[in-house]
């Protein structure tokens, strides 16, 4: 009976030990904290602007909008009529035009100018010490009734030497006078002929027989010149 109350004494000695060992070295682990936490932020620090006060004596900077213009470019603002719009009509009228002209030359209710030489022809310049040149001039192909005029020109001064010169088959003689320095001759066509343009052919001599120059001017239109520069050295 004795060891039996023993035993249970021990018992409960041991338990009582036991909880007040493992209260003392157990600790609680706090539950985890999930709330959403707000930073704080702190603004940084600026410092105020310097004051800086104008310079009234430098000359202000003036800057000009770029236009980013090249070279090549198309110029974007013109003033220059162009023809960027051209109205369709304008080229049907054209056609129109030489297709009724072309009609009335073939059925010979007009005349046919397209061969017409209607600029002045020049011949160049010739070098002489002769005091005279004699210019030998003729119809070139069937006369027809070309007439020209022989103008000598020095000094900004101009002498007719022939009007009305009728062109034959034999050649007619116009003689020039030179002066010292430049002179210039102008064969000008004063009509056409029967047969089309004023044609003809010309030779320029000097004073001792010598052949300077020889050509022709073809189907001339009326107040066209055959033109020349003769340089006395």
């Amino acid at each position: 009976m004795k060891q039996g109350l023993l035993f249970i004494m021990m018992c409960f000695a041991i338990n009582g030990y036991s909880q007040t060992e493992f209260s003392s070295k157990f600790k609680a682990i706090p539950p985890v904290d999930t709330s959403i936490k707000t930073k704080k932020v702190i603004p940084a620090t600026v410092a105020p602007p310097d004051i800086v006060a104008p310079n009234i004596l430098k000359k202000p900077e003036v800057k000009f909008q770029s236009t980013n213009f090249k070279i090549g470019d198309p110029d974007p603002i013109s003033m220059i009529q162009t023809n960027d719009f051209i109205n369709p009509g304008d080229e049907v009228r054209d056609k129109m035009n030489k297709s009724i002209e072309k009609s009335l030359v073939n059925n010979g209710l007009k005349e046919d100018t397209s061969y017409l030489n209607v600029k002045d022809l020049d011949f160049g310049i010739i070098r002489t010490k002769s005091k005279s040149l004699m210019i030998r001039v003729r119809d070139y192909g069937a006369i027809d009734g070309d007439l020209i005029k022989a103008t000598v020109i020095h000094n900004y001064k101009g002498t007719v030497l022939a009007n009305n010169l009728y062109l034959e088959s034999s050649f007619k003689d116009i003689k020039i006078d030179l002066q010292e320095g430049l002179n210039y001759l102008e064969l000008e066509a004063l009509n056409r002929g029967s047969l089309g343009g004023n044609t003809g052919a010309f030779y320029v001599y000097d004073k001792e027989g010598n052949l300077l120059l020889s050509d022709l001017w073809n189907n001339f239109d009326t107040g066209v010149k055959s033109k020349f520069t003769f340089i006395k050295e």
